[in-house]
């Protein structure tokens, strides 16, 4: 059956092509965060972890050409391995529910080897799915063509090209925004089990459409896989090399030749053909180490920036959209004006020059990033060290206050409701603390431990001065954009009932200070108190994304409430938006890279050899991911952009030697060549 002139069975393929690749996405979207913020995982370990898992779906797509060729056929490999993808979604799904072993009820898993445990089996179920089915899925809907179909075969391609891109835009934006949905039975957390479970469910969709079309396709026996032979024939040339090598043995001219003893010339200078391109192959693993670390390294930037465009609140995860929706415009724009132009202006763009300027391209995107990186660098708060101590002074009095930290080592002046930023002081120099306030003089001597903040309320008034020490527990600022906010009493009063929006911080008695409690960023809640039975309320600010504030509540008598905002910790003033020209530029790269490298390398082997160069381009992604991993858990760079600048660095460098190779490269052609061979066998 054909509709539009397309075989009909081409429709389940592509239907059920999309909703794998939005199971794919969508699930690869949220990983990263999952790691970090559910399991917990530093960010080293979870970019090491998130690069392994990519790897392997890299690698596994040859062991799933080979187990199609040779043994069950593209059709039953396709179904086969969907079940077991399908399999390991839901598993990775179960493992993000924190109720599964959250016996205390505090909302955090307690045993945490568990969901390990199911999230890595999940992953390498995902990764066996995903990538046996990757070399299978295209090449099965090519082979429902007839052969006089040439220009039907070709846009479907492309359709098919489309459909992979349409499912991971749309996942990558939805999976976030289900992420950030708060759920759970006993306490409210981010989604991650619907996140992960949508993914799932299209994954079972996609197996159910693609079963559903099974009457209609064609399926052609496994005809065995042509790198067994390839590697075969290597393999004997080497040997048989090895067994000739003394000097008695007449040269042959390409080590290769040394298996015509017993393989055809045909197959061996097929071999010779692909080899040369795979020669080239070598550098491209670092084009693919950086491309990839958007999600991971600059997903993880994007979580210490201000997602608020306007009205809407952007997920950090869900930046990695600007990569899809950028390919989507740029691909067309790119072949229809950018290309002719150079044409026009008569320089010779070769495929290997358009790669080497993709490589660049990529460097340059890295640099971007680290120029972000270093701007956000400079917003986040200093810790002290296991030796210094971290003081902030505040002024709850009516009077100016004069405070000296002996041997004048810090001195400020402060009006009634003022506060000082942190001041670093070493501990071993701290000694005493002298207040000056009207005619009241008061001294001190301190002993406070290092590695920690403190806050020095000074409450004073015609008559007296009482300083309060308050030990602040913020050792980092807070994670996913949230606010770490605490209530402090400056009232002589009881207050009873603090709340602000639903969490409540109970009661809190005179001049004292409640503890940091988590709320999500951006938001503006109710702050409301009870004061002698008399309820009082305020709006709240709104206090960015990442910050810490400690609200002082001045003033509680009938309806009004007046509150005053200390800040602890700086909220994120980057911009996500800052983001957007590192991934233009890394876009960019990828359409004059990945596009370019593909058609090259198969304009320049045989047509029979696609599956080796596809292997062979599939292993350059799983090398380059691995590079990451290696530097991320090698490293001993602690600062991020310096990270960022090394990879670039790598990239430059490579693409240099790439440059060369390709100078000293001959473009040949295929066909020519085997014209020549029916000629010479004729």
């Amino acid at each position: 059956p054909s509709c539009f002139g397309y075989p009909l069975s081409i429709f389940f393929i592509i239907i059920n092509e999309f909703c794998e690749r939005f199971s794919y996405y969508g699930m690869k979207a949220v990983l990263i965060l999952y790691f970090t913020y559910f399991l917990q995982w530093d960010d080293n370990l979870s970019t090491a972890i998130y690069h392994t898992f990519v790897a392997l779906c890299y690698l596994t797509p040859i062991l799933g050409a080979l187990i199609a060729d040779s043994w069950l056929g593209k059709f039953l490999t396709i179904i086969s391995l969907s079940f077991v993808y399908t399999i390991g979604q839901a598993v990775v799904s179960v493992s993000s529910i924190s109720e599964l072993t959250d016996t205390n009820r505090d909302g955090s898993p307690d045993n945490m080897q568990l969901h390990i445990a199911l999230a890595m089996t999940g992953l390498i179920l995902i990764a066996l799915g995903t990538g046996g089915i990757k070399p299978c899925v295209s090449a099965f809907g090519g082979d429902q063509f007839d052969d006089d179909q040439e220009k039907q075969r070709s846009s479907f391609f492309s359709v098919f090209y489309l459909s992979i891109n349409a499912g991971s835009l749309i996942s990558t934006i939805i999976t976030p925004i289900l992420r950030a949905e708060q759920c759970g039975i006993h306490s409210k957390q981010q989604c991650y089990p619907l996140a992960f479970g949508v993914p799932a469910a299209l994954m079972a969709v996609s197996l159910i459409v693609f079963i559903a079309g099974s009457g209609m396709y064609k399926k052609s026996k496994p005809q065995g896989n042509i790198m067994i032979q390839v590697s075969k024939c290597i393999g004997f040339a080497i040997k048989n090399r090895f067994q000739h090598r003394s000097l008695k043995f007449p040269k042959r001219k390409h080590w290769l030749d040394w298996a015509s003893e017993k393989y055809d010339k045909r197959l061996i200078v097929q071999i010779k053909m692909v080899l040369k391109v795979l020669f080239l192959y070598i550098p491209l693993p670092m084009f693919w180490a950086l491309f990839d670390q958007q999600g991971s390294r600059w997903t993880l930037q994007a979580t210490t920036m201000d997602g608020s465009f306007v009205a809407i609140q952007i997920q950090p995860d869900q930046m990695q959209t600007v990569n899809p929706i950028l390919i989507i415009i740029m691909v067309p724009v790119v072949d229809t004006v950018i290309y002719p132009l150079i044409k026009k202006c008569k320089i010779n763009f070769t495929p290997l020059r358009k790669m080497t300027v993709g490589m660049f391209l990529a460097a340059m995107a890295f640099v971007a990033a680290a120029l972000v990186q270093v701007q956000i660098d400079k917003t986040l708060p200093v810790f002290p060290t296991a030796n210094q101590l971290q003081i902030k002074i505040i002024n709850l009095g009516t009077f100016e206050a004069d405070v000296k930290f002996e041997p004048q080592l810090y001195s400020a002046n402060l009006k009634p409701l003022e506060w000082t930023d942190y001041v670093t002081l070493e501990v071993s120099e701290v000694q005493s603390l002298s207040i000056i306030s009207g005619n009241n003089v008061i001294n001190e001597l301190i002993m406070l431990p290092g590695a920690e903040r403190h806050t020095l309320g000074i409450r004073n008034n015609a008559t007296h001065i009482d300083p309060v020490w308050l030990f602040d527990n913020v050792t980092s600022k807070p994670k996913e954009g949230k606010n770490l906010i605490r209530f402090m009493n400056n009232l002589p009063d009881i207050l009873t009932n603090v709340t602000l929006g639903d969490t409540s911080f109970g009661t809190l008695m005179p001049y004292s200070v409640s503890n940091y409690s988590l709320f999500t960023g951006g938001r503006r809640e109710n702050i409301t108190a009870i004061n002698y039975l008399a309820p009082c309320s305020v709006l709240s600010e709104s206090l960015g994304f990442g910050s810490a504030y400690t609200i002082i509540i001045n003033k509680c008598s009938g309806p009004d409430l007046n509150v005053t905002y200390s800040e602890d910790i700086p909220p994120n003033t980057v911009h996500m938006a800052w983001q957007i020209p590192q991934y233009f530029i890394l876009t960019c790269a990828e359409v004059v890279f990945s596009v370019t490298g593909l058609e090259f390398s198969y304009s320049q082997a045989p047509a029979n050899m696609k599956a080796v160069l596809q292997a062979g381009w599939l292993l350059t992604v799983a090398v380059g991911n691995i590079i990451v991993l290696i530097v991320a858990r090698a490293s001993t760079l602690n600062e991020q952009w310096a990270e960022y600048v090394l990879f670039a660095a790598l990239l430059v460098a490579v693409c240099i030697i790439f440059a060369v190779m390709a100078y000293f490269y001959t473009y040949v052609d295929p066909k020519e060549v085997e014209a020549q061979l029916d000629e010479e066998e004729k």
